[in-house]
């Protein structure tokens, strides 16, 4: 931009100054022009005078020693030649046509310009009519422009040359300084840069781009940030390919899913994962077909769903949701045992029903045996409707939407008490010691109160039943950190360690064959997990197999 503002501002100086030079010159020549016109006319005034007073005495005096400047010819009103300052008047012609003279005959005085045959000089006349009716001439030479300018063109050479080195100085000069204050110019704040009046428009127009271009990136950075946020936040992975299988997009459920350490190696899909389904389910979309499949990763299972991107009926690229499916194939598969334990667990006492009842139908027992046969139906039938019941509890707790009771404000404690007086029985067979330890009023929660209580309830029933002859189990409710906990030890057989995290899945039994002796129906310690988690608590398990176990569950204090 400064070189082509230096090239016009130049440019534009060299044709000034010539056409100044022009000006001038033709200038000078008109008033050159005009000087010689006048002096012709003073000349002739004076010259004519003299004439009328002396007649042709006067020019034979001019011609001695008259010093003219101006030629001087004299005719008379036939158009003779009379008299010549230069020529011999004798061989001129006649000048009676001679514009100069005519026109001096007409009105008086008389002008004429001629030039010559080169245009190199030209001879201006002026003529004056004498009262004798004859006329007085005077005419001067001039040179013409074209010879003035030949004799100048070494000045004029030499001036254009200076004119135009100071011109080029100057163009460079200003130049900088016109397009120092545009390379200035923030970009960011064009309004601030008001130097140029002109630049305003184009100013007012970069402002009104910056802040539409601002709106946009904001617009789009705000775009990016939610989709980062949806993503990053979703527990399903996403993985957006091109039609080359290149990673466009990938989210942190990915990473996790397939254990990406090194980002850097992920630039191509087939990069992520080798596995058969794996390529089968992109090869599918990429072809321009949806599809679905399940691939087992690392222990758990991956439901991969994968839609081809498509623009004018051509694949673009793919995006592959990948679902972590484990927790619902092992709800599938806890659902199958459920459901294999429920029946297990109903068909061994309605077998026992139905042998009694068809021995009674049958009239095969005795009459004194009848009691002990009906005892027999009463705790069978008593065994399936305690099942029953906590399979009821268990659907509840599953489906929340199921639980209508009111949480009310609840001592826990006094919860504990009752629990004792309620199973002083059943610890009095084996000779199992129960103590409680707290204070009255002082552990309250928020909570269904039935369901507390069976926490604490199932809690201590597993306690006796697996508790050795003799032993005991405490029950301790305390406060810290605004949590309440209940805590219940006892002296049993202890949880192995590889067992632990097991222990609350339903109808899981550390010893199945000790457990069976000892009834129950194995749902205790999972009523136990879903209540805990239903009032937002946490469990503690400790355990040392052949000394005991401590189950501590926690809830927010009220």
């Amino acid at each position: 931009m400064s070189k082509r503002i230096f090239r016009g501002i130049f440019l534009v100086s060299l044709v000034t100054i010539l056409i100044t030079l022009i000006f001038i010159i033709t200038a000078l020549t008109r008033y050159f022009d005009s000087q010689l016109e006048v002096e012709l006319r003073s000349q002739a005034k004076y010259i004519s005078a003299a004439v009328e007073e002396e007649g042709m005495t006067y020019f034979d005096r001019f011609s001695e020693g008259g010093a003219a400047d101006s030629r001087v010819t004299w005719i008379a009103g036939d158009g003779t030649v009379l008299y010549d300052s230069i020529g011999d008047e004798a061989s001129m012609e006649n000048h009676i046509k001679r514009e100069e003279v005519q026109e001096a005959i007409q009105s008086g005085t008389g002008e004429a310009v001629r030039y010559s045959r080169t245009l190199s000089e030209k001879t201006v006349y002026y003529a004056t009519l004498l009262s004798d009716g004859s006329v007085l001439r005077l005419s001067s030479e001039q040179r013409g422009m074209l010879v003035i300018l030949l004799g100048l063109l070494s000045p004029i050479i030499a001036i254009v040359l200076i004119a135009a080195a100071i011109a080029a100085f100057l163009s460079r000069a200003i130049s900088k300084n016109i397009v120092k204050p545009i390379n200035e110019i923030d970009l960011d704040k064009p309004y601030t840069a008001d130097k140029y009046e002109e630049l305003s428009p184009l100013l007012r127009k970069i402002n009104n781009q910056n802040e539409l271009i601002k709106e946009q990136m904001e617009e789009l950075t705000r775009k990016q940030r939610e989709f980062s946020l949806i993503t990053e936040n979703m527990n399903e992975g996403l993985l957006i390919i091109d039609s080359n299988a290149e990673v466009l997009s990938y989210n942190s459920a990915v990473k996790r899913m397939f254990d990406i350490k090194d980002e850097s190696g992920v630039k191509n899909a087939l990069m992520i994962n080798r596995s058969s389904e794996f390529i089968d389910v992109i090869q599918k979309a990429l072809d321009g077909r949806h599809s679905e499949h399940e691939m087992e990763y690392n222990g758990g299972y991956l439901l991969l769903i994968a839609s081809p991107v498509m623009h004018d009926l051509k694949t673009d690229g793919a995006i592959i949701i990948m679902l972590d499916i484990t927790e619902k194939q092992m709800r599938d598969e806890l659902r199958r045992s459920f459901t294999s334990n429920v029946s297990h667990e109903l068909k061994t006492p309605l077998t026992t029903i139905y042998g009694v009842a068809d021995m009674l139908r049958s009239g095969l027992v005795k009459q004194e045996d009848i009691p002990r046969f009906a005892n027999d139906i009463y705790a069978e039938s008593g065994r399936m409707i305690t099942l029953i019941n906590d399979i009821i509890k268990l659907s509840k707790l599953d489906e929340e939407s199921g639980l209508q009771e009111e949480k009310i404000r609840v001592d826990m404690y006094a919860v504990a008490k009752m629990t004792i007086k309620r199973l002083e029985s059943a610890a009095a067979k084996k000779n199992v010691k129960l103590t409680t330890k707290g204070n009255l009023g002082t552990s309250y929660v928020w909570g269904v109160e039935s369901m507390l209580e069976d926490v604490v309830y199932n809690l201590c029933d597993n306690s006796i039943k697996y508790n050795k002859e003799n032993g005991s189990v405490e029950i301790e409710v305390s406060n810290s950190d605004g949590m309440v906990h209940v805590s219940v030890s006892d002296t049993g057989i202890g949880v192995p360690k590889n067992d632990m995290e097991r222990i609350f899945e339903r109808f899981y039994r550390v010893d199945k064959s000790h457990s069976r002796n000892i009834g129950g129906t194995g749902l205790g310690l999972s009523i136990v997990k879903h209540v805990v988690n239903y009032h937002e608590g946490s469990i503690d398990i400790e355990s040392e197999e052949g000394k005991g176990t401590k189950i501590t569950v926690s809830f927010a204090e009220a």
